[in-house]
């Protein structure tokens, strides 16, 4: 039985790779008639960082400047991702492709990819991945790597030419 691809959970970073991998999203999207889900993650603070400013800022300072900050952020990095969003439809004027959802988390990339991915019936996940100079072929980026390792679902890697 060949597998019917209607979900399909987008991770971007809004790389460059990023919209390339977008583009086998669409494809695989208009092929099968499915749905594309673009999902980005916040990356918290290092542990390190964040004990530094806690112990500069206090406690309680540093609390509230985050909680004034993280929805700022949240509607800065959805409306760039619908600015993205727009973009590639305007780009791929062929293929009728639907972008279902936008989400936009805030943690580590890898957890929150997986959760999601786990969370709701998405059939494939598709995300770029960085390959840097002669270990490229050897080296998958480490949020893709982390997320391949891990995945229950299909997980398809884009790379750059």
């Amino acid at each position: 039985m060949i597998p019917e691809i209607k979900r399909i959970l987008y991770a971007t970073d809004l790389s460059e790779n990023a919209r390339y991998a977008f583009n086998y999203a669409a494809s695989i999207a208009n092929r099968f008639g499915g749905l594309i889900t673009v999902f980005h993650v916040i990356e918290d603070l290092p542990q390190g960082v964040n004990a530094q400013l806690t112990t500069i800022l206090g406690k309680e300072k540093w609390q509230e400047m985050k909680k004034d900050n993280e929805g700022e952020v949240l509607n800065v990095m959805r409306s760039r991702l619908e600015t993205f969003c727009d973009d590639m439809g305007k780009e791929l004027t062929a293929c009728p492709f639907i972008v279902d959802r936008i989400i936009v988390k805030q943690g580590n990339s890898v957890e929150e990819i997986l959760f999601e991915s786990k969370s709701t019936d998405y059939d494939l996940v598709v995300m770029g991945s960085h390959g840097y100079g002669m270990f490229g072929n050897a080296l998958m980026g480490s949020t893709s790597r982390r997320v391949v390792r891990r995945s229950k679902k299909p997980v398809l890697i884009i790379r750059i030419p």
